[in-house]
């Protein structure tokens, strides 16, 4: 397949970095299906695999420097896998979700990367594309990768704004062997904590020593697979508010 899409490049005489799509069938076969002439979305999967900057080397070509690399110095190693992060919300068949981003908390750790151009205080227009930022992370292997995604996406808190973050990484806990869900993931439940039996929310610390909470659990379970769960206090950000104490 790569051998192919440098031969296609050649034939176009096309001198840039680029990408070549094809379509894979079960049985090994690939069919062509476009070429893109810049860099993908998912170019960081690249970057974290390879180590190669690949903007980096973008630039280089446009500026008329030649190829510092030969194929046979490119290696891979590891799995990457990159989520997108959208305003949109889930519950609502992914409808744009516009406003003020009040509170960010960006997910971090040993092979955890968040490109992004949204700050606290962010106003989220009903322009444009919805992504907000791209969370990629890099492991050993696919399933420790995933994991790794796992984490990530539950310590990823934009509040203000539902997002597709919102049911990406909370939503699923790790393989349980005999106890799949219907997609083959068993659901974890995810509960409110309450103080001394008394109701109460969940909360995170803002900037400045403000906090955000949610005063209450949100009605009702939400069906899961043949499980069922209660709602997470940052299943509904819009129901967070500023100030008050904790």
């Amino acid at each position: 397949m790569g051998e192919t899409a440098v031969r296609a490049m050649r034939a176009a005489g096309y001198n840039n970095a680029g990408t070549v799509e094809f379509l894979l069938d079960k049985t090994g076969r690939f069919y062509f299906l476009e070429v893109n002439a810049r860099l993908q979305v998912e170019h960081p999967v690249t970057e974290l695999v390879t180590g190669v900057d690949l903007v980096r080397q973008q630039i280089l070509i446009a500026s008329g420097a030649p190829l510092a690399l030969r194929q046979e110095d490119v290696s891979q190693r590891g799995h990457a896998i990159e989520c997108r992060i959208y305003a949109e919300d889930p519950r609502t068949n992914f409808l744009p979700s516009a406003g003020r981003i009040v509170f960010l908390r960006e997910p971090k750790g040993p092979g955890v990367r968040f490109d992004s151009g949204i700050t606290e205080g962010f106003e989220v227009p009903v322009y444009y594309d919805p992504i907000l930022a791209k969370l990629i992370v890099w492991a050993e292997d696919r399933e420790a990768a995933r994991r790794r995604m796992a984490a990530a996406l539950e310590d990823c808190v934009i509040l203000g704004i539902h997002t597709t973050a919102d049911s990406s990484g909370r939503r699923r806990s790790p393989r349980v062997p005999g106890r799949p869900g219907d997609d083959g993931v068993h659901r974890q439940a995810l509960h409110f904590q309450g103080d001394g039996g008394r109701r109460g929310g969940q909360e995170a610390a803002g900037p400045g020593g403000g906090r955000f909470r949610s005063p209450e659990p949100g009605p009702g379970t939400v069906r899961s697979g043949p499980e069922k769960r209660r709602r997470h206090a940052l299943d509904d950000p819009g129901r967070w508010r500023t100030g008050g104490e904790a």
